[in-house]
Formats: structure tokens, sequence, C-alpha cells
């Protein structure tokens, strides 16, 4: 007599098996933890690219202030993340050891597109070696080395992709239509940080504030990654509701 088990749970419990219509059902979860979490975005333009993160009152006793969802990775390179918490730390971590060494073995600041590839084969040997689980995040570099502007997104499998702007988190589908419609890529690095923080405030429910924001931009002439203060992301806030852009 059967047990009445699907038989797509018979290959849902071990990473290192195909199910027959060859699918790894343990990354496609980790792709759904990815969409489970807070809205993030990264835009780049012909002057710098920025990364914008929706952030939520997890409890009312928890201090904001200690929830940090930008980081500076190295000098020239920012990130942040969607998905489990725990595991964008690690990776962030490991992505900022990775740049450390590569300045002293080499002498030069690490390419951001080789950072990625980096985070990417780790992803990636989580996908294929049992007793292990996928990193449950999605992670969006930006950054400005000799090619210019960057902006590149791992996936939880492994793959990694350069993008004008993309989206992750729960409602990424609609700051990815946001991003649609109203990207330009010959914009000033202002215009650029305005596109972003517009399109998080665009999906942010309630009044919008530093407080529902986090940001970090770079730009092609300085070529240092900054997190922006609570200050200057409510100037942009304003500046975007002076121009009728965002609802009091």
């Amino acid at each position: 007599m059967g047990l009445g088990i699907s038989p797509a749970t018979a290959y849902d419990r071990a990473i290192t098996i195909f199910s027959p219509d060859g699918r790894i059902y343990q990354v496609e979860y980790a792709f759904e933890s990815v969409r489970r979490g807070w809205t993030t975005l990264g835009v780049k333009g012909r002057e710098g690219a920025v990364v914008v993160v929706e952030k939520r009152k997890i409890s009312p006793l928890i201090d904001d202030k200690a929830v940090q969802k930008v980081f500076k990775i190295d000098k020239h390179i920012g990130a942040s993340f969607a998905g489990i918490a725990s595991d964008g730390r690690v990776l962030v971590d490991y992505a900022r050891q990775v740049a450390l060494l590569h300045r002293f073995y080499y002498d030069e600041r690490i390419t951001v597109e080789y950072l990625a590839k980096q985070v990417c084969d780790i992803k990636q040997a989580y996908t294929q070696h049992a007793g292990v689980r996928p990193f449950g995040v999605a992670i969006i570099f930006v950054g400005v080395d000799d090619k210019g502007p960057q902006l590149y997104m791992t996936e939880p499998s492994g793959r990694y992709l350069s993008y004008y702007a993309v989206a992750i988190g729960e409602k990424s589908s609609s700051a990815t239509e946001f991003l649609e419609k109203n990207y330009k890529y010959d914009i000033s690095i202002h215009d650029t940080i305005k596109l972003g923080i517009l399109t998080i405030a665009n999906i942010i429910e309630g009044k919008v504030s530093h407080e529902n924001i986090e940001a970090g931009y770079i730009d092609r002439e300085k070529q240092e990654f900054r997190i922006m203060t609570p200050e200057e992301i409510d100037k942009y806030l304003e500046e975007l509701r002076s121009e009728g852009k965002i609802k009091e």
C-alpha cells in the first residue's frame, strides 16, 4: 500500500538529486526565501550606481539603528541583499575578505564582476554537496572599476548577471515594472539616486521617511561607495515631494 507521497516530495529532500524534469527543488526553495525578503534594488547610470532597500519595523522593542541592510565591501564597492539575513551577513563578510585579499596579493582593487563571481562560486558549491543547503539570499553589488559603473546581482543558484537596474525581494515585480517605465541610462548620479529612492517609496505603504529606506551610492568621479545618512535620504524625499512624485 502506498504512503501517498507525491513525486515532487521524494526529490526535494536532498540537494544532490535532480527530479525527472531536471529541477533541484532545494535551490528553488532558496529562491522563494529571496522572494519573501525585503525589497531591494540597484540602479546604475552613466555617472554612478545606487542600491536602495525597504526597511520594516520588525518589533517595537528592536533598535532599528542596529538593523543594517546596505554594506560597504571595499572603498569602491557596496552591496545589499534580500533573503535570509544570516546567509547575507556571512556572504558579505566573505566578499569583504575576498576584496581585501585581492588588494594584498595583487596591489590593485578587485573588479565588481570578479567579486560577484567569487561569491557565486561559493553559492554554486552549496547546490551540489550532500549535507549542506543553498544560500537563501540574493546579493546586489554596485561599484565603479576600470569599466565604469557596475551593477551585478548574484542568485542562490550561483548565477550572476550584469544589470542596468534590478529589484529583488517581496515587491520586486512592482519595483521592476516601475523601473522599466522610468529608467534612463544617461542621467546624473543625483537623478540615479532619486530614481532608486522613488522606486522604493512607491512600494512602501504609509508615510515614507528615512526610517523605512536605506541607501548607498557611488559616483564615477570620486569612486568611493557611501552609505547615505538619514538626513540625505530625507532631503531626496523632500525634493520628490516638492515635485509631486511622492504623496504626503
